[in-house]
Order: structure tokens, then C-alpha cells, then sequence
């Protein structure tokens, strides 16, 4: 996943507008692809994440890169920085996961300086990810009262409701991500030993062998929509925005 959103990530970068010496946080970093982007252009950038193990990554790939983030065990929801610390921030497919939206947002907004520039990229709803992301809901748990599914942050209506009055100059831009697969089969089994809602899942259905090779052809049914030349598009959602 981290190759495959590393394209991205440099759209993200640039759609936001970050510049050298600019204060920026990636939220829900991940393994920092977009920090790091960020960082190579001379911003001065923290990354934050609630998951030991994808930081530990993010380490691994600064060493690599020979730059500098400053990276922090973190949740979008009570992220530990000032208010307005930064000039910019950024999120790739990271706080649309957050179970409340409106507190995702309002902390985001909170760290973010009077001016100063919020962007993400989201999967919309119609798109591969997320169909995908709603077949998967079918089948696991039903998530507790009030958590609104990860997929309303690409409808930019959803978008436009949540930022209210926040935010103004808002804009919105799509694009997608090309992952290579030889069939929608490596398509899904790829996606089984890389994404953790995926692998979730599969450890859930686990004790249901009829049941997980249903979802399974049905997540191969979707995938072959979207596959051309051994290669799998999933669009996705850009939005920028500028606080009040």
C-alpha cells in the first residue's frame, strides 16, 4: 500500500500548496508517504499516528530518505499539539477512518493556524475502495451507535457540511491510484496481506470457510470493473480548504 500511495501523495502535497519552511502535520500518517514528500521539499513536518508499527515504519523510511519528521504516536480525535501550530494539514486516506467525524475534523481545524490551509484525499463512495469498503461492512460486525461509515468523507456534500463554517476557499479535485495486478484474484489476495481492515476481516471469517469465499468472489466481481491492462483504478476524492 505504501508504493502504491506514494504517487499520490505527492498530489496531495502539491494540491495543498506546501512550500519550504512551511509548519505541517500529516494526520494519520501511516509510513509518512506524504510526510516525507512534504519534508523533502524543506517543510518542517510532524507526522502523527495512533499505530506503533506503521511509525516504526516511518522511521525506517526518514533513515532512507535522510530527512527529518518529527513522528508522534497520536489520535486524530485528541491529537497533542497547540492550537494553530501549523501552517497546513494533511491527511491521505487517514482520518476518514476516525469513528467521529465532527471531532476529527474540529481537532484537525484546531491545530491548524487562522489562514492556514487543510487538505486530505478520501475515497468517494461510488469509487473501487469504496464499494469495497461497503461489501466489507456487510459481512463484519456492525460497527457501535453514531459511527458514520469512512466512505461520506468523498462525497463532497458530506464534506462541505462538516468543514461549515470553519473553512472558506474550499476545493475540490479528483484523481486515482493505479495498483498492477495480473488478476482481480492477485488483486484481493494483495490487498488480504497488506490492508488491515482486509486482513480483519479475513481473520473473522476465518471460522466460515462458505461464507469468506463469497466475499470473496464478490470483492473480485467489483475489482474486475476496474481492471485494464493489469491495472486496478481506484479514483478518489481531493479537498482543500482554507480556516476561517
Amino acid at each position: 500500500m505504501e508504493a502504491i500511495t506514494t504517487a499520490s501523495a505527492a498530489r496531495l502535497v502539491q494540491f495543498a500548496g506546501v512550500a519550504k519552511g512551511m509548519r505541517v502535520l500529516d494526520v494519520a500518517c501511516g509510513t509518512g508517504v506524504v510526510a516525507l514528500t512534504a519534508a523533502r521539499l524543506g517543510a518542517q513536518v510532524k507526522g502523527a499516528d495512533l499505530t506503533p508499527q506503521l511509525l516504526e515504519r516511518a522511521r525506517e523510511n526518514s533513515r532512507i530518505a535522510e530527512v527529518q519528521v518529527e513522528w508522534v504516536e497520536a489520535d486524530v480525535e485528541n491529537l497533542p499539539f497547540a492550537d494553530g501550530e501549523f501552517e497546513v494539514v494533511l491527511s491521505q486516506f487517514g482520518h476518514m477512518f476516525a469513528p467521529r467525524p465532527e471531532v476529527a475534523i474540529g481537532q484537525m481545524l484546531r491545530v491548524l493556524r487562522r489562514g492556514g490551509t487543510i487538505a486530505f484525499s478520501t475515497w468517494p463512495p461510488e469509487s473501487l475502495s469504496g464499494r469495497s469498503m461497503a461489501l466489507s461492512g456487510r459481512y463484519m460486525p456492525p460497527p457501535p451507535p453514531g459511527v458514520a461509515p469512512p466512505i461520506l468523507w468523498g462525497d463532497p456534500s458530506v464534506v462541505r457540511q462538516r468543514l461549515g463554517d470553519a473553512a472558506d476557499d474550499l476545493v475540490f479535485d479528483r484523481d486515482h491510484v493505479l495498483s498492477p495486478a495480473l488478476s482481480p484474484q492477485h488483486y484481493r489476495l494483495e490487498r488480504e496481506r497488506s490492508v488491515g481492515p482486509m486482513i480483519k476481516l479475513v481473520e473473522t471469517l476465518s471460522s466460515d470457510p462458505d461464507r469468506l469465499q463469497v466475499f470473496r468472489s464478490d470483492f473480485e466481481a467489483i475489482v474486475a470493473q476496474y481492471l485494464r491492462d493489469n491495472l486496478v483504478r481506484a479514483d478518489y476524492l481531493l479537498t482543500r480548504a482554507r480556516k476561517r
